[in-house]
């Protein structure tokens, strides 16, 4: 028996919406969990079969699958409306979370007591990548090949500084040779027989009119910009960075933010790599995805680029998260028809597959990232060793694989610990 399916008002709707920028808590798992239990199980809004059609879409694209999954139900009930409420009411409350954190953080953040949070929360933050790491890793390195190609993408951006983006385009040019070459069972898919879910047509020209939408919206606050600014350099270079993060957050979060500290940090000198743990740390106690820890960047970027200028740094994390979000909504309004092709299509997935293992490598290396600036808090020092450190991220590494401890109740705790470190010693 079909199951009775009860669309609500927009204003129904929306209020869900702006509550769930609220409680999104607990990474994408738990909103993706939030979401089902309310619009599937309580309220009956979709069906169980379009939800989970949804979810397998959005886990296809980079950026924040949960995100994205909001801005999809929004648009499934109530078409461009409503996935425009979903998806900005999903980022919304955490970046205006992380903008007041954030004015707090350069005000406050050099103050011991204020400090002494961080120095718990910073080990519990390696400990939170890794057992994420563990978690892909089950998943992703299921054979040699894709082992060979998760050690190969640690290998080229640990030893070798290659950026995220050539590591994920290679793995890709790899896979098809491997596909094209040794892959004998293909996909023969044609795209004149690819229909969607509602009985339309695969239609190209639909897909390119979306993308000149998204072209106007992404060129006009670029062009505003450079009409009123005095230094559009900084603000180009922003632009163009996060754009280009947006397209290749595959595996999450957790896999773009190798590629921010590596470029933000290293090349444009936006923050150190101790902010740039302080701002993971931040975006771990806000609700809303994770990849939200790039406004943090954006805003730290513009206040030290400005003079410590707090409105900068303002405009800064605005324009960050404009243009981090802005491909999620283009993805999800325009490439529907396209992302169900890839859905049912073997050979396309087979050849996504090895992306996923080697952002197993650049996980990895963001675990080691991290771990060696707690470890070793003055740069290029090592001697002086933080064995509070180590001490915390083997304890909260127990807690959270072996004890499955709520990452929010942790993260808490790992701030007391630091506090109370601070007031021992």
């Amino acid at each position: 028996m079909n199951e009775k399916i009860l669309i609500p008002s927009f204003k129904e709707a929306l209020k869900f919406w702006f509550k769930l920028g609220f409680i999104s808590f607990g990474g994408p798992a738990g909103q993706i969990s939030i979401m089902h239990e309310y619009v599937v199980e309580k309220m009956k809004w979709i069906s169980e079969i379009k939800f989970l059609n949804a979810l397998n879409y959005c886990m296809l694209l980079p950026g924040p699958e949960a995100q994205q999954l909001a801005t999809f139900i929004g648009w499934i009930m109530h078409k461009n409306k409503g996935g425009l409420a979903a998806g900005i009411l999903f980022v919304l409350p955490s970046a205006f979370i992380l903008l007041i954190l954030s004015v707090l953080y350069v005000n406050f953040g050099n103050i011991p007591i204020v400090y002494s949070f961080f120095s718990g929360l910073k080990p519990a933050i390696v400990a939170i990548v890794l057992t994420a790491l563990l978690k892909i890793s089950k998943k992703s390195l299921t054979d040699y090949f894709n082992i060979a190609i998760a050690v190969s993408s640690f290998t080229a951006i640990y030893f070798f500084h290659i950026e995220f983006p050539v590591i994920i385009i290679s793995t890709i040019l790899i896979s098809l040779i491997k596909s094209f070459f040794f892959d004998k069972n293909s996909d023969t898919n044609s795209v004149d027989d690819i229909v969607t879910e509602t009985g339309g047509k695969f239609k190209p020209l639909k897909i390119l009119a979306g993308l000149a939408v998204f072209f106007i919206l992404w060129i006009i606050p670029l062009v505003c910009i450079r009409s009123v600014s005095n230094d559009f350099v900084f603000w180009n270079d922003m632009i163009m960075f996060f754009t280009k993060s947006a397209f290749v957050t595959f595996g999450g979060a957790y896999s773009v933010l190798t590629y921010v500290a590596q470029v933000a940090v290293n090349n444009f000198n936006w923050l150190s790599s101790s902010q740039m743990i302080d701002g993971l740390a931040l975006g771990e106690t806000t609700p809303g995805p994770l990849i939200m820890v790039l406004t943090f960047v954006g805003f730290m970027g513009g206040y030290n680029h400005f003079d410590s200028s707090v409105i900068s740094g303002t405009m800064a994390l605005i324009v960050t998260t404009y243009y981090t979000f802005l491909p999620s909504f283009m993805f999800i309004f325009t490439g529907a028809p396209l992302i169900e092709y890839t859905q049912s299509n073997k050979k396309i997935l087979n050849i996504l597959k090895p992306v996923t293992a080697a952002v197993t490598g650049v996980i990895l290396n963001l675990c080691v990232y991290i771990a060696v600036t707690v470890i070793f808090p003055v740069e290029n020092n090592f001697t002086e060793v933080n064995f509070f450190g180590i001490i915390w991220i083997l304890v909260s590494f127990v807690m959270l694989q072996f004890y499955n401890v709520n990452i929010m109740k942790w993260i808490a705790v790992s701030a007391i610990a630091g506090l109370i470190k601070y007031l021992l010693i």
